[in-house]
């Protein structure tokens, strides 16, 4: 009995096995070189006046890169190409390459005004300037007894 669900097992494994080998070779098909899927990393932080979102995007063109922002989200997509050299022998060959779409939204953020992005040496930033009502701004504290007030700095 016990050997029958084994030999089941190993049945399925080598299923599983021949189904994912075929349809991986012919994923990959592309030259013998693998297209991966690509998200190019990002770092995105806040400072007092706006959003900024910095992603690594190396040995790209400016023109392969693409920006959109629509209803509080900004897209970033674009193509990586592998630029096969005839004449090398290629051993391996381990960055991505393709298209990509990377999304964002950008609540604090209502329109594309003030929207800058700059690429240098591989690294693609873009400074989203803050809304006006979720800036940090003073707020004064009212003393319930004394009614004295007290002013904190809000943080954003």
């Amino acid at each position: 009995m016990f050997t029958r669900h084994v030999h089941d097992l190993r049945s399925l494994q080598n299923e599983v096995n021949r189904l994912l080998s075929r349809n991986l070779s012919d994923a990959f098909a592309d030259e013998g070189i693998a297209r991966g899927a690509w998200n190019p990393t990002v770092d995105i932080y806040e400072n007092k006046d706006g959003i900024v979102i910095k992603g690594d995007l190396p040995g790209m063109n400016r023109e392969d890169i693409h920006l959109t922002f629509e209803n509080n989200v900004l897209t970033l997509s674009g193509e990586r190409r592998f630029e096969k050299n005839e004449a090398a022998n290629y051993h391996r060959v381990e960055c991505s390459y393709g298209t990509f779409t990377r999304s964002f939204a950008v609540q604090q953020t209502e329109s594309i005004e003030g929207v800058t992005a700059s690429y240098n040496n591989g690294i693609l930033r873009i400074d989203l300037p803050k809304r006006e009502d979720v800036k940090g701004r003073r707020i004064d504290i009212v003393d319930g007894k004394a009614r004295g007030t007290h002013t904190i700095e809000a943080q954003p």
